[in-house]
């Protein structure tokens, strides 16, 4: 499958993410030229276990992600961050948890937003909300690369074309920028050649990065 980048809008100090900004954001892909081709919506659950007896402690993950992604609707990725372990499984999955009660999901969030076409790129920009909540916690940009899957053929490609979009989004004198911050796959055990796993460990390593910007506001405020 085609490689993917996954951005997080990343505030200036003292500053919080806004609908001006996501708006702005917008304004700036259709302004180089990209063609909006519709919706996308992605989920990611944080998942805690259900202890009935505290003797089951170690023998349970403390927490893990669970993702679907809008290009594998029968597929559902769980992360376990702490063990490097990402797994793909049917989205039936899903049911087959609730029955079980081993795990609870503590925070859901959307990331949903318009996708473009602009050349051989593919963009998507999009807000993080909670599921039953408009309350804005992040802006996401995820940057698609068509012709190619190989991670290390596209990495230049790929980052002559976030230049060139930071620098169109630096005109706009906003208060932050989009970070790309990879992981390291390999700890995963995943291969140069990109898959959706791929995916999924990068919106783990965004949300994260998400939880930890907004911690440190907590703090400042």
């Amino acid at each position: 499958m085609p490689l993917k980048w996954v951005l997080h809008w990343q505030p200036n100090a003292g500053t919080t993410v806004n609908t001006q900004i996501l708006n702005e954001v917008t304004q700036c892909v259709e302004s180089i030229n990209g063609v909006k081709e519709g919706r996308w919506k992605a989920t990611l659950t944080y998942y805690k276990p259900i202890l009935r007896d505290q003797s089951q402690a170690p023998e349970l993950p403390r927490d893990f992600l669970g993702i679907s992604l809008p290009e594998q609707p029968n597929k559902y990725y769980f992360i376990i961050r702490g063990q490097r372990i990402v797994l793909e499984a049917d989205s039936s999955i899903q049911t087959i948890m609730e029955k079980l009660q081993s795990y609870k999901s503590r925070v859901a969030l959307y990331f949903e937003g318009f996708q473009y076409q602009l050349g051989d790129f593919q963009l998507r920009v999009g807000k993080v909300t909670p599921t039953h909540s408009d309350n804005l916690r992040g802006i996401i940009m995820e940057v698609e690369y068509l012709p190619l899957s190989s991670m290390d053929k596209s990495r230049q490609v790929m980052e002559e074309f976030v230049d060139i979009w930071q620098e169109a989004i630096s005109k706009r004198s906003l208060p932050g920028h989009f970070m790309h911050m990879e992981p390291n796959f390999v700890e995963y055990g995943l291969s140069d050649h990109y898959s959706s796993q791929h995916t999924a460990v990068q919106y783990a390593t965004v949300m994260a990065q998400l939880i930890a910007t907004q911690s440190v506001q907590a703090v400042r405020n």
